[in-house]
């Protein structure tokens, strides 16, 4: 009986992640695109599928402009918790853009109490984001998953900005040889134990908001973190990133959405310590 239960569990559990994985992006490219003035743009996902009217009705969608004037430093969301480790990964190219999925447990971050898991990252150029109405020449996202069922809020994403510098990014540079070697073709290839760690993600000042998935269906309740500080990228890394992916894509960024009521909070170290001395 207990074995059974075991079993039970497991698979509640499995259903549980497959039902929030399945609200996540879509992966088939040719469902959509970012070109300006195209049938199949940003501008018209939201009429595409109804499964999409979010894209175009959502109230609280991403990305968004973090600017100053909204910004409300908050000290108790305090630093972000990661716990990421080591784990077998696949790199992806999905058409609309590269992306890293961790097979097995590649840790995790802790937000408002609750664990969301990582189980992929992938890159935008220029940045989604924008802060103070400056989009930067690259972004890249970490998306975790909770399994807990009575959470409400199951997605959770981190983002780092980047702008053209003297240093490329070293964690890109790992991942050179085989985004080269797969330009323009949807492939998928196993590379082994990468750790999460090795992302530079800079200082622990970040911004958080409520928002969406940038890409179809735009899924609502995403609890986005920002990091405040911008990595450095080279020039040829962006290059490869763009032409790997299809021509469409080659800058697949979506538009900055509207705020609306939201809140853009902050958490600022320095502000932090200023206000406990």
């Amino acid at each position: 009986m207990k074995h059974r239960v075991c079993n039970v569990s497991f698979w509640f559990l499995f259903l549980v992640v497959l039902s929030v994985v399945t609200a996540q992006e879509v992966e088939d490219e040719r469902e959509f695109d970012y070109v300006e003035g195209s049938e199949k743009g940003p501008n018209h996902w939201g009429e595409m599928k109804k499964e999409w009217a979010a894209c175009n009705n959502g109230g609280m969608q991403s990305p968004i402009d973090l600017s100053n004037k909204r910004v409300k430093i908050i000290p108790k969301l305090g630093k972000l918790k990661k716990s990421y480790r080591p784990s077998n990964a696949t790199v992806k190219n999905r058409g609309h853009d590269i992306s890293l999925q961790w097979e097995g447990d590649a840790g995790s971050v802790r937000i408002n109490g609750t664990e969301y898991l990582l189980k992929q990252c992938h890159w935008h150029s220029p940045s989604e984001h924008s802060i103070n109405g400056r989009r930067y020449d690259m972004e890249l996202h970490m998306v975790h998953l909770s399994p807990d069922p009575n959470v409400t809020n199951k997605i959770a994403v981190v983002g780092v900005l980047y702008k053209f510098g003297r240093h490329p990014d070293s964690f890109l540079s790992k991942l050179r040889g085989h985004v080269r070697s797969m330009t323009d073709r949807k492939e998928h290839r196993n590379i082994g134990k990468i750790d999460p760690r090795e992302i530079k993600m800079g200082g622990n000042n970040y911004y958080r908001y409520m928002g969406s998935l940038t890409v179809p269906p735009c899924t609502e309740g995403v609890i986005w973190t920002i990091h405040k500080q911008i990595r450095s990228v080279s020039r040829e890394q962006v290059k490869l990133f763009r032409s790997a992916v299809h021509d469409y894509a080659e800058r697949n960024a979506r538009p900055v959405q509207p705020l609306n009521l939201r809140e853009i909070e902050m958490y600022d170290q320095t502000a932090n310590q200023e206000q406990h001395q």
